[in-house]
């Protein structure tokens, strides 16, 4: 431990308890232990200040000041204005009276005050309000402590002494009426922090504290971050805020008093001296060396020490932890901290960027000499719908046993995954609890499937067909290339939750809603055995994917597809290397496109399903078509699919981008319902290629726009024009 320095802080204090506190450079520290509350104030008290502007004669003028805690004006070392207020230039260097107590007092001047809130003039009572004790340390005023532990006066506020603060609040108003120092009162709401134990009210009271000197810790810890040495993620919300912490770093007030936690190695003697050991018995033998230099302390033993009874602050001991997990302060250069140590990823919430992380920076480069870890990655916060903060004091927290009882672990997990974007907040939505069941169930019918195919009545055939010549694996196998390739983007960049549902559009949309349709053995037929091995293969690199997010699910169903000689748990997440085949993916959204707009033709003529049709398609592109034909001949039942040169009459007439599909049924078809649709996909078209025409047409977003915007509104433009073209072909065709 680092030699510590006592000085005096600021301490909260709580009516009949023992002090709780808020210390001088960290006050913030203490909000776990208080609720800032609306409370009834009775009063608020304006009084005036009799003005001395001379060495030894009052100019009779007084200055005005409002206060809901006049009991605290026995305290007040300062009256405090703007110096930008013209309304008290003329008092500087002057001072004046605290009332009742005829204290003398100076005038100070600092932008601090506001000069339109109330009078402009601010009383001054460093011993009872952070704010006034940081402007007491600014200028130097005296300090003069008037409440006791209890909450009642103490003897340096002159009056009143043993009596209740809140007693005094009444009669101390009385009193300045008296005196003819009271200008008027009046009740107002009031925040005040409110002990959320006790519910007591909580008092800014001075006390002497233990600190730990920063500047020297934090200069290194920044550096690290602002050399790259440790990455922040997200950094550009983050990395402002860390630096702004150890740019301002104060010292640290290590003490709490609390009646648990780890006590301070400070022993006292009986006259009040100081000494620092681990042990009692070492705290002995350094007063032992103080008395080999003065025999002041020789009659004292070792029992006349007492140990100091503040107890360190929980961050203390918690800066240690990248180190001391595996025994580094205790038992330095162990072969466990010296293989484990640095550590790789810190995840924690932004809330607390500078009272953990920052410090374990600083411990680990002054214990250790090396960063604790390379990564931090911040979490939202989880809040209720209102935007608030989950706690239990608001009770809007959900019972997580209860969610995962009703939805499943796996799914409790997806839903917060997939709703939290790096370090932004998210607001906890049960829906989301209800996709991941959802999608949890959709996994499980996957395999059901998978094993109904390997269960197939009508037996398996083992062919020899290969990955290569199977359509829908050669698409799968590059959906899942493509994909990985992402995800671990994502990973490196610890954009999880963008991570997550890519892994999730690729289970659902790509291999169960379309893969799994295309491979399924024709209904009366045979497993294809070449078909069915692959999509397990397929079905286990999806499971190895989602594991991270979904862990007992994919283990599980990791085991049932087939058997396994180890776990999801131990494998390794890993790309296969092999490039992606951009042209195999284009032809497998052709073929969803194509599957989709028949079907949806069908509906909207009322052609039956189980009705065999002829799909006749137009286009430039026939070699990327040739391939689908197998798989879309039997997704849209058709009898012959063929290429044409033109229009092919009485059909049904549909646009894929600039290809035109005619669809030859024997139903009777009403061209007048599909004159009608093309009539407005055409009046659709216009108006936005109208507005597309009027932004390009508009030379200041020419000539200002980037080329590459530019380029992509003039593709608009030509792909709107082709599409025009072919619909008021196919309504001349009609």
């Amino acid at each position: 431990m680092r030699k510590m320095k006592g000085k005096t802080g600021l301490e909260s204090s709580l009516t009949n308890r023992r002090a709780m506190p808020s210390a001088e450079a960290e006050s913030f520290s203490r909000t776990s232990e208080t609720t800032p509350a609306i409370a009834k104030i009775p009063k608020i008290i304006d009084f005036s200040i009799l003005v001395d502007s001379e060495e030894d004669a009052t100019s009779g003028e007084y200055i005005t000041i409002a206060t809901t805690r006049p009991e605290t004006i026995l305290g007040d070392t300062a009256i405090c204005v703007n110096p930008n207020d013209e309304r008290y230039q003329h008092l500087k260097g002057a001072y004046a009276f605290v009332p009742l107590i005829n204290r003398r007092i100076p005038i100070i001047f600092d932008e601090y005050v506001d000069m339109e809130f109330g009078t402009g003039a601010l009383k001054i009572t460093p011993a009872h309000d952070i704010n006034d004790y940081n402007l007491g340390l600014k200028h130097n005023l005296e300090v003069i402590d008037t409440l006791n532990d209890d909450g009642t006066l103490s003897k340096a506020a002159q009056l009143y002494v043993g009596e209740d603060r809140f007693d005094v609040r009444k009669k101390i108003a009385a009193d300045l009426e008296a005196s003819g120092n009271l200008v008027k009162t009046e009740d107002i709401d009031n925040k005040n922090g409110f002990s959320q134990r006790s519910n007591a009210v909580v008092e800014p009271k001075i006390s002497t504290q233990w600190f730990l000197k920063m500047q020297d810790l934090a200069e290194p810890a920044l550096k690290a971050v602002v050399d790259g040495d440790i990455k922040i993620h997200p950094g550009d919300r983050f990395l402002a805020t860390y630096k702004h912490w150890l740019e301002n770093v104060k010292d640290w007030c290590i003490s709490r008093q609390l009646w648990w936690g780890q006590q301070i190695p400070a022993w006292y003697t009986p006259d009040g001296t100081c000494v620092v050991g681990e042990t009692k018995e070492e705290a002995f033998s350094e007063l032992s060396k103080v008395d080999s230099e003065s025999t002041h302390h020789s009659s004292f033993t070792i029992d006349d020490l007492t140990q100091d009874n503040d107890v360190l602050d929980t961050w203390f001991s918690s800066w240690l932890w990248p180190s001391q997990v595996f025994k580094g302060i205790t038992a330095p250069g162990n072969e466990e901290v010296k293989y484990y140590y640095p550590t790789s990823v810190l995840v924690t919430g932004q809330d607390i960027i500078f009272f953990w992380v920052a410090r374990m920076v600083m411990a680990g480069l002054e214990y250790e000499k090396e960063i604790p870890f390379k990564d931090v990655y911040f979490t939202g916060m989880v809040r209720d719908k209102l935007g608030r903060k989950m706690s239990k004091q608001l009770g809007n927290s959900p019972d997580l046993l209860e969610l995962i009882d009703k939805y499943g672990a796996d799914a409790v997990r997806f839903g917060i995954m997939i709703a939290a974007p790096a370090g932004n907040d998210l607001l906890f939505d049960e829906t989301s609890l209800e996709q991941g069941r959802n999608f949890n169930n959709k996994i499980w019918n996957a395999l059901k499937l998978v094993k109904m195919w390997e269960e197939n009545p009508n037996g398996i055939i083992n062919d020899l067909k290969l990955e290569d010549d199977d359509f829908a694996a050669k698409w799968m196998r590059n959906r899942i290339t493509k994909v990985k390739i992402e995800v671990d983007k994502l990973f490196k960049e610890f954009k999880l939750s963008e991570a997550l549902k890519t892994i999730y559009s690729l289970i659902w949309d790509d291999f169960c809603s379309w893969y799994l349709e295309w491979q399924k053995p024709e209904f009366g037929g045979a497993t294809i055995d070449s078909k069915l091995q692959v999509t397990i293969d397929f079905f286990e690199e999806l499971l190895q994917m989602l594991h991270p997010y979904m862990p007992f699910i994919t283990e599980e169903i990791y085991h049932q597809l087939r058997e396994q000689d180890d776990d999801l748990s131990i494998k390794q997440f890993e790309n296969s290397g092999r490039p992606v085949n951009d042209k195999i993916i284009s032809q497998g959204e052709i073929l969803k496109s194509t599957i989709s707009v028949v079907r949806d033709a069908r509906v909207k003529n009322s052609i039956k399903n189980k009705e065999t049709i002829n799909l006749h398609i137009q286009t430039e592109r026939t070699t990327d078509y040739h391939p689908l034909f197998d798989i879309l001949q039997k997704q849209i039942n058709a009898e012959k699919i063929a290429f044409t040169d033109t229009a092919v009459e009485k059909c049904v007439n549909v646009l894929i981008e600039k290809d035109k599909l005619y669809i030859e049924t024997q139903t009777e078809l009403d061209t007048t319902a599909q004159k009608e649709q093309l009539e407005k996909d055409i009046i659709y078209l216009e108006g936005f290629l109208a507005s597309v025409e009027k932004k390009l047409g508009n030379e200041r977003f020419v000539q200002n726009a980037k080329p590459e915007v530019v380029e992509v509104e003039r593709k608009k433009k030509a792909d709107a024009e082709e599409k025009i073209k072919a619909l008021k072909e196919a309504m001349a065709a009609l």
